[in-house]
């Protein structure tokens, strides 16, 4: 096992072979690969619009990449000189820019009401993150087939996902006479169409002898279509209904 020596020129060291600078040769080849891959990420966030696009995610990778290639370059000097209380830890450099695009994620997830905006790209750019420091630490095979499978993840899933029944957030509000559906037959109603209730709250007003029947509820859709579902025209037919609301909020996260 290594053990720490001392010695009067340099303080400590750790006994053992040298680690050697990295060849020019090796250092183009991750930088190389590195843009081959930021730019395979990033050029379908661009394809399909999304602000997070070709150099943005090209330039997280590349700063991974850097960063782990320094760490390679700064390897030699590692360790706590005798006059020094320091101890340069050079893996330091790698985990504060995977802490950096932390923030950069963060900042990316935009919260609109019920919409979440953003989420997809944020993992993207930390995904991109991690393929940049592995090819920069001399990963090569890890690195290129991560960033295979990653733009296998977005490009070629996203057909899959749109043929994905989801739920979507909506509100369903019912004004209705005496003579309207209870609150049970709307709730019979909305579960034989597959509708499920998040709340349901109703509100009497004995001046006009009305009640006010508030849901939320999720939808199933397909692809994100925010087309109103089909029981809607059914609920504007029942005897008794003053108004019908629907507000449909929907939710993304590319």
């Amino acid at each position: 096992m290594p053990f720490l020596r001392q010695t009067p020129a340099h303080g400590l060291h750790r006994s053992g072979p040298m680690h050697s600078p990295l060849p020019w040769t090796a250092i183009a080849l991750r930088l190389v690969l590195t843009v081959l891959a930021g730019g395979l990420l990033g050029a379908d966030r661009s394809r399909n619009g999304h602000p997070a696009g070709l150099r943005t995610v090209l330039l997280v990778t590349l700063a991974a990449s850097v960063a782990m290639i320094q760490m390679d370059l700064l390897l030699p000097t590692a360790g706590r000189n005798l006059s020094s209380f320091a101890v340069m830890d050079v893996m330091r450099l790698p985990l504060g820019i995977l802490t950096g695009v932390g923030f950069i994620g963060a900042g990316a997830i935009v919260r609109r009401g019920d919409m979440v905006l953003g989420i997809t790209t944020a993992a993207t750019l930390w995904f991109a993150t991690v393929v940049g420091l592995c090819l920069g630490g001399g990963q090569i095979v890890l690195g290129c087939v991560s960033a295979l499978i990653g733009y296998g993840v977005l490009a070629a899933l996203r057909g899959l996902e749109s043929i994905i029944e989801r739920y979507q957030p909506a509100t369903l509000i019912l004004v209705t006479a005496e003579d309207g559906p209870t609150p049970d037959q709307l709730r019979a109603r909305l579960e034989a169409a597959r509708i499920r209730i998040r709340s349901l709250s109703v509100e009497h007003s004995p001046v006009d002898r009305r009640q006010s029947i508030r849901c939320q509820v999720r939808w199933p859709t397909v692809g994100g279509a925010s087309r109103p579902p089909a029981l809607l025209d059914e609920l504007q037919r029942l005897p008794g209904l003053v108004r019908l609301v629907w507000r449909a909020t929907g939710t993304k996260s590319s």
